[in-house]
């Protein structure tokens, strides 16, 4: 998703989309399908009388098409994705003081003391 300015955008919510790019995706979808339907007309034509049963296939698919992609075109919001799930995850406790050693006096005594 860019912006005109060129800097590049990210979407960090589930937010549906803006209008006006929901009705820009529909109508590239309509325009495709009606492409293919445009497609299959000139070939049922084109190969009448050369392959007569692929030709009633794309006849088939010519008169078929404009409802399909009807329903594609308007099946638009309807379809957005579910808000992602968050779950809030805490950091890592660290300790702030070090746990300390009980030592017994006997402990005590038995170890070296260090010289400086």
């Amino acid at each position: 998703m860019r912006k005109q300015g060129g800097s590049e955008v990210f979407r960090i919510s589930g937010a549906r989309t803006g209008l006006t790019e929901d009705v820009r995706g529909r109508q590239r979808r309509y325009m495709i399908a009606m492409t293919i339907r445009t497609l299959s007309v000139l070939l049922t034509v084109i190969l009448w009388n050369v392959e007569r049963p692929l030709a009633w296939a794309m006849l088939v698919l010519g008169v078929l098409l404009p409802y399909v992609a009807v329903v594609i075109a308007n099946a638009g919001r309807e379809n957005t994705p579910k808000a992602p799930t968050t779950t809030y995850i805490p950091p890592p406790s660290t300790p702030v003081l070090e746990a300390s050693r009980v030592e017994l006096g006997a402990e005590r005594d038995a170890e070296p003391v260090p010289e400086a």
